[in-house]
């Protein structure tokens, strides 16, 4: 395939909830334009940039895809990005490589969650935005419902170019209000559209729409509001110019209509997405230099390279694959570029780019464009690869922590090295989920933006790399503590036909404040006990409180004091007093009144504000304290303390609550002690494992 030089790619990310269309809109473009023969439907499980197992079984998108299409002469890299919750971050990546947003929003179900998060995450990289509003076939759909709630949420700015012709099931085109043109299309799907008059009974609304959009453009602009007050109105080439400055500057939002599903109005948001849409030398890029300052770095040819990779993925025949965009500089498939991040030289073997999951080859990438490298040794999401006569580092998107963990084990126990094989390469790919083992459970856990993302993963594991595994709820950490004090005096003896066992303890065991740890002080004056053997002691009370008084959780938050002891000449060993020491702890721990701590979690709960008292509410009954609120944009933002066993389940509770709209973060605050009712609850359901252990 033929280069595009800069000023001839465009960049834009298909963002917005989920079932808005978002695929079915980059199956059409493929269509439309010739790039397919086919229009690759969803349902049938053949849309080119849904092509992962799990989303053709599942009907979802769940990776960010990349596809071009070539319109008017213009290359478009076409980023069609997930629409679920649990996988924003996929999302977010897709849109750190565009020039521009088209934020998909259901004719049907207005603003969704998606839809606002999607809005604030272009707000953020600021990037143009245009609105599609799709779906406009469906039963109940309306345009200007849909304009509306937009216009309500984020400002007058929102502005409509397009008027559609019939909504529902006589939805069968658009006036496009910049020109004045109708264009319908048969419901054939062929995606072929036919240009006509107005209908009569929308001639009066079009030239008020049409009048209205004009105004709103000429006042963004000193010199076309004189154009537009002198003539009286805007000649097509400067109305068109001035929308598209406009639209740039994140001035002004515009709004089409369009069925994507059906094939109906697909074109003429093309023609936007070449008209409108900037191309990636619009702006500097932003950067840090090798000591982390700011820099802005010119795009061009001649420049040194920079580029970002935001999507890594195992292909079953060339292996693994890079995505990336090239920021400046060239690319070729002969370039060496260093890695920051591990401080080594990536060669690139071979150069394509993406169309869903075929790779082209290409003999270049110029700067803008978005391209694939197989078989890097080491490179991964969110990295820089730069050239090493300009070390630089595009800041990369922020990975949130997880919201959700799961115990994890094979099936087959001789899968485990298979696993954690298979975790290292699926964590390459997706850097939102993180493994671990817990050092007191002993568990591996797996953590995801939510339960979905989790069984995706699960899912994965199997089908690719030929492991299944089991999920099950993690263990509680919970710890145990002293909340008394007592002294014992403890003896170990045993005599066998040889050499025998002799040791003997004082110890003075009493409670820390909470948090404390452990400390052991020795307060034996004289020979009572050998220098040599008192670690021995020491050891041994360790040990004993690793395993717990009550439910076999590790004992936290005392001192012990070594007050007195005995020794044989012949019989005494440091195994002899590790053990007096383990028997001593016992004793005296069962005398100073030992209770169950648990981790309580420090949660800030974001909510839309008509379900605060819900969701409050469900706090209350997870023994949650809320320690006060806050409100931003329209969110209410709860902070608790809650326990960690009663938030194992908190997210797919919260999501049904809010309607998905809400979300939450979780951290470690500190243990707190157990109810008494809930303790004994806790002690039995221990005693029983360790019976079924045994």
């Amino acid at each position: 395939m033929s280069t595009f030089t800069t000023e001839k790619i465009r960049n834009v990310a298909v963002t917005g909830h989920s079932d808005t269309g978002k695929t079915s809109l980059v199956s059409a473009m493929l269509f439309d334009s010739g790039a397919m023969t086919r229009f690759g439907k969803v349902d049938e499980g053949i849309a080119p940039t849904d092509f992962d197992e799990d989303e053709v079984e599942r009907k979802i998108t769940i990776n960010t895809a990349v596809a071009h299409v070539v319109h008017d002469g213009v290359k478009i890299n076409l980023i069609d990005t997930p629409g679920y919750g649990i996988f924003t971050t996929e999302a977010m990546q897709g849109i750190r490589v565009a020039d521009a947003v088209a934020l998909m929003v259901s004719a049907v179900a207005g603003i969704e969650v998606q839809t606002d998060k999607m809005w604030k995450a272009a707000a953020q990289w600021e990037l143009p935005v245009l609105f599609l509003v799709n779906l406009m076939d469906r039963d109940r759909a309306s345009f200007d419902r849909a304009v509306q709630a937009l216009q309500k949420k984020y400002g007058r700015e929102v502005v409509p170019v397009q008027m559609p012709i019939g909504e529902e099931g006589s939805f069968r085109g658009v006036v496009d209000l910049m020109t004045g043109k109708a264009f319908t299309w048969e419901r054939d799907e062929s995606g072929t559209p036919t240009e006509g008059d107005v209908p009569a009974d929308m001639a009066d609304a079009v030239a008020s729409a049409r009048e209205a959009l004009m105004e709103m453009v000429a006042e963004q602009d000193e010199e076309t509001m004189e154009a537009y007050l002198e003539a009286g109105e805007l000649d097509d080439e400067t109305f068109r110019a001035a929308l598209a400055k406009a639209v740039r500057a994140r001035a002004l939002f515009p709004v089409f209509a369009l069925a994507a599903g059906k094939n109906i109005a697909v074109q003429p948001v093309m023609d936007a997405f070449v008209g409108l849409v900037p191309a990636p030398d619009w702006r500097p890029v932003s950067a840090k230099d090798a000591e982390g300052g700011d820099i802005e770095l010119a795009v061009g040819p001649d420049e040194p390279a920079a580029t970002y990779v935001f999507k890594t993925f195992s292909d079953p025949y060339a292996g693994r694959i890079t995505l990336m965009r090239v920021f400046t500089g060239t690319v070729r498939p002969d370039s060496t570029l260093h890695n920051p991040r591990t401080g080594a030289d990536e060669r690139f073997g071979g150069l394509a780019i993406m169309q869903g999951k075929e790779l082209v080859q290409v003999p270049e990438l110029a700067p803008g464009d978005i391209g694939a490298v197989p078989k890097l040794k080491d490179t991964h999401t969110g990295d820089t690869l730069h050239d090493k006569s300009r070390p630089v580092i595009i800041p990369p998107v922020k990975i949130p922590e997880p919201a959700i963990s799961f115990a994890l084990e094979p099936k087959s126990k001789g899968d485990e090295d298979k696993l954690f094989t298979a975790l290292g390469r699926i964590k390459e790919e997706d850097p939102t989920i993180t493994t671990g083992r817990d050092p007191q459970t002993k568990e591996l856990l797996i953590s995801g933006a939510g339960q979905l993302h989790v069984e995706v993963v699960v899912a994965r594991l199997k089908r690719r790399y030929k492991v299944d595994v089991v999920l099950h709820q993690p263990k509680v950490p919970y710890r145990e503590t002293i909340t008394g004090s007592a002294e014992v005096t403890t003896r170990h003896k045993k005599q066998t036909g040889g050499a025998g066992q002799f040791a003997e303890c004082k110890i003075k065991l009493e409670p820390l404040p909470r948090g404390s740890g452990y400390e052991f002080v020795d307060k034996i004056f004289g020979g009572a006990i050998s220098q040599g053997y008192r670690p021995a002691v020491d050891k041994g009370i360790q040990e004993a409180a690793e395993k717990g008084i009550l439910a076999g959780y590790p004992v936290v938050d005392f001192r012990v004091t070594l007050l007195d002891g005995k020794e044989h000449p012949v019989d005494s060993s440091e195994m002899a007093f590790k053990i007096a020491g383990r028997k001593a702890f016992k004793e005296c721990a069962a005398q100073c009144k030992p209770t169950l701590l648990e981790p309580i979690m420090k949660i800030d709960v974001f909510t839309p504000e008509e379900m605060m008292g819900d969701v409050m509410g469900d706090l209350n009954s997870r023994r949650g304290r809320v320690q006060g609120m806050d409100s931003e944009d329209g969110t209410s933002i709860i902070h608790a303390l809650v326990p960690l066993a009663e938030m194992l389940t908190y997210a797919p509770s919260l999501r049904s609550i809010t309607g998905g709209r809400g979300d939450y973060h979780m951290e470690f605050s500190h243990y707190d002690e157990v109810p008494k009712q809930l303790q004994e609850k806790i002690i039995a359901a221990s005693q029983r494992e360790e019976e079924e252990e045994d």
